[in-house]
């Protein structure tokens, strides 16, 4: 059980470089608080995010610590309930697109030849097209889509930049001298992808898996905000739809609008930073250069 040995110290490894990078460190942090809201908001949310039972319009208080909306609904409440499907779209659209990222990229790669030339085709043909008004348009059509169709149509135009940066690094890698030992054992091609190729790609497979995130929490957030998601769920963005179509800014409820934009923008930047993080282990140019070098180079 050679792989699950290498498995273990490259969590180890990773163990260890979450806890050295600050970047990683702190996006580690907000996201994993951020997740543990999402799988248990009620631990957090003093009262029914949907209910209209207080007054509307009132400020900041102890018993509401963002006020209300103009429906006399908790906007911490609400805030802290959409948690779940903002985060939840996140990883689930991050993780697949990533997965048929590598499929698509490391086939194309390894296998060569006119799968080769079609998989490169149709990645290139999905990596052209305009990838947000094509959204507007999928989920217009569909009208109101729902969480799972929303994910769906993420995946759909999210995966083809990570297929196509994949690819190349598989090229890389193809003909390499412990590749080449492999085939010649009569290793299965499984085998050689899973084993011997896909590991030395795992920051990348990782930092593809971020920006993927990334992607959906802003492309989903920005559907819901002008109303082609599901308005009735609780989300950031319907948060944002309810808010703007109902001036919450000139009625004198900023908070309505300028929290679930603050949340949004806390998500994200936790994306960020540990896709710039392993940004730096996948590409050592990015890595910052020590004050010791600087020193010895001037």
């Amino acid at each position: 059980m050679s792989w699950l040995r290498a498995a273990g110290r490259r969590l180890r490894r990773a163990g260890v470089f979450l806890r050295r990078d600050k970047k990683a460190a702190a996006g580690s942090v907000i996201l994993l608080l951020l997740l543990i809201v999402a799988i248990f908001p009620s631990w957090f949310t003093p009262d029914d995010p949907a209910a209209e039972i207080y007054t509307p319009g009132i400020g900041l208080s102890w018993a509401h610590p963002l006020g209300t909306t103009s429906f006399g609904q908790d906007v911490f409440s609400q805030v802290i309930a959409g948690t779940r499907q903002s985060v939840f779209i996140a990883l689930i659209v991050g993780l697949l697109s990533t997965i048929l990222s590598v499929v698509i990229g490391v086939s194309a790669a390894y296998l060569g030849g006119w799968i080769d030339d079609v998989l490169s085709m149709f990645t290139d043909v999905v990596l052209v097209i305009p990838t947000f008004p094509l959204i507007i348009v999928i989920t217009a059509y569909l009208k109101n889509a729902s969480f799972w169709l929303m994910v769906m149509v993420l995946v759909f135009t999210g995966w083809s930049y990570g297929a196509r940066q994949l690819r190349v690094q598989a090229l890389s890698l193809r003909n390499r001298d412990y590749l080449l030992a492999a085939r010649a054992r009569g290793e299965s091609a499984l085998y050689v992808i899973f084993v011997e190729l896909l590991p030395p790609m795992t920051s990348l497979i990782v930092a593809n898996f971020l920006g993927a995130a990334l992607y959906a929490v802003l492309a989903a957030s920005g559907l819901q905000f002008v109303g082609l998601g599901n308005i009735n769920a609780q989300s950031w963005g319907t948060m944002l739809y309810w808010a703007q179509n109902n001036e919450a800014l000139a009625t004198g409820l900023p908070l309505w609008a300028l929290a679930p934009g603050i949340a949004i923008a806390v998500l994200g930047s936790a994306l960020a930073l540990l896709n710039y993080a392993f940004d730096e282990v996948a590409n050592p140019a990015l890595r910052p250069v020590s004050r010791r070098k600087v020193r010895a180079l001037s």
